[in-house]
């Protein structure tokens, strides 16, 4: 899943979190950026997996995001908002097709990590 967001703030995140809960999701897997900690997120019911400091080669968004620059960058778009269609275009697709994300950040550790949380 993902949103579009104003800017990186816990209060804008956690917004975006809380209706995802709403959707039926359950726990979520990030980093420990400062927008992904604090007040915000008292009363979200969303589990967290958080990875240890400075591993961005663990973040399995890192993965989907090395994917989408591959597919979007290196072409001239008129506009941050033709940029950002594109982007989205081609995250619907990877939407669309759940053994491609499964195998762009379905990592090992990541099931073993919800496993853990569910028991």
């Amino acid at each position: 899943m993902w949103e579009w967001t104003k800017d990186m703030k816990a209060a804008s995140i956690a917004e975006v979190v809380q209706g995802w809960a709403k959707e039926g999701v359950e726990i979520i897997v990030w980093d420990r950026a400062s927008g992904h900690r604090g007040a915000a997120y008292e009363g979200v019911p969303v589990k967290r997996i958080e990875q240890p400091p400075y591993s961005p080669q663990l973040q399995p968004a890192e993965r989907i995001f090395e994917y989408l620059r591959g597919r979007i960058e290196g072409r001239v778009y008129g506009s941050l908002a033709a940029k950002q269609a594109a982007v989205e275009a081609e995250l619907q697709q990877l939407a669309a097709d759940s053994d491609r994300v499964k195998g762009l950040a379905g990592w090992d550790w990541i099931r073993e990590s919800i496993e853990a949380l569910s028991s």
